[in-house]
């Protein structure tokens, strides 16, 4: 049983407790898309820090049809805010290569500028990086690698889509704000779109695992074994390692 208060409470001291060792007195930099993750993170942090403490960075690339929503939860929490429109740097890097991307290249591109922005931004206002992926996501890979799957520190990595939306009620955040249709920002398509199911049935899958479609569950775990190289530390090659004769 998922007791929301009590995972909201710790949640929060864990917040506290990470600034208090690793940046006593800095400033939670958070990208704000609009959408239940990044909400949900931002009302952690002012609840864990104050609003003073919490700077939300929009960042469009050209026009965000859903941007109003961004809006909406800045003034709801009155925290700082800036808008970065990254419209012009992601032509940039497009002009700039010799070649054509490939069609994941160009979709993952805008994700890589919004972190370098967010990092830009953090280091001016003596800020550390909020990482706002969920377990659901993490768990099939549905994150782009030094994108939005990065950050100095994560408060929601190993809750479910489910569990965040009701941390989010009990912020006390929106309707519009928690059960906004999450969609990926990248191409247009929900989430659910892309991903093949429904976030629902993926997180009994990961609570229980309890399944009613084989091939469901098979493009799950084909999805999980894939990915699970996002969420491992890059490997080091050690020479002072004992070297495997052949």
């Amino acid at each position: 049983m998922f007791d929301v208060q009590a995972v909201k409470a710790a949640c929060v001291q864990w917040i506290r407790d990470f600034f208090e060792e690793n940046g006593k007195g800095c400033n939670a930099v958070i990208g704000i898309s609009g959408g239940k993750d990044s909400s949900v993170v931002a009302a952690l942090c002012v609840e864990a820090l104050g609003a003073e403490r919490v700077i939300g960075v929009l960042m469009p690339n050209g026009e965000q049809a859903d941007i109003d929503m961004a809006k909406l939860l800045v003034h709801h929490l009155g925290i700082r805010h800036y808008v970065v429109n990254i419209h012009d740097a992601v032509q940039g890097v497009r002009s700039a290569i010799p070649f054509p991307l490939s069609e994941m290249s160009e979709t993952n591109l805008p994700p890589r500028i919004r972190m370098a922005t967010l990092y830009a931004v953090s280091q001016s206002h003596n800020g550390r990086v909020v990482n706002t992926c969920n377990l659901s996501e993490d768990w099939v890979g549905y994150s782009t690698r030094y994108g939005d799957s990065v950050g100095d520190f994560s408060p929601c990595s190993m809750l479910t889509v489910q569990e965040v939306k009701a941390i989010g009620r009990a912020c006390g955040l929106p309707d519009a704000l928690v059960d906004k249709v999450p969609i990926d920002g990248l191409c247009g398509k929900t989430d659910e779109d892309n991903l093949g199911f429904t976030y629902a049935v993926l997180d009994r899958y990961i609570r229980t695992g309890e399944i009613d479609d084989p091939e469901t569950k098979a493009l799950i775990d084909r999805k999980h074994r894939a990915n699970l190289f996002k969420l491992r530390l890059m490997p080091i090659f050690d020479p002072h390692l004992p070297q495997i004769e052949g």
